[in-house]
């Protein structure tokens, strides 16, 4: 379940709108972040390979013994499931 990631598309989207409002894109990724995800204990989007490690991992003979659970790669954006 990754939480919100740096993809290529989601950067673009930041460059964009870095553009329009005179910020750095370093300064519109806090924002958001801070305004729409307070509660990342990353402080930062997830990039796209620590996606894709934990893929590589769940599909892996180390996850063997992995079963029955929703694995989160959201970097402490979502504090529970339950």
């Amino acid at each position: 379940m990754p939480g919100p990631t740096r993809s290529e598309g989601f950067g673009a989207m930041l460059e964009g709108i870095a553009q329009q409002t005179g910020q750095s894109v370093e300064q519109v990724e806090k924002g958001f972040l801070e305004q729409n995800r307070p509660t990342s204990l990353l402080g930062r989007f997830s990039t796209t390979e620590e996606i894709a490690n934990m893929v590589v991992y769940v599909c892996s003979q180390q996850a063997s013994a992995t079963s029955g659970t929703a694995l989160r790669v959201d970097g402490g954006v979502v504090r529970s499931i339950a």
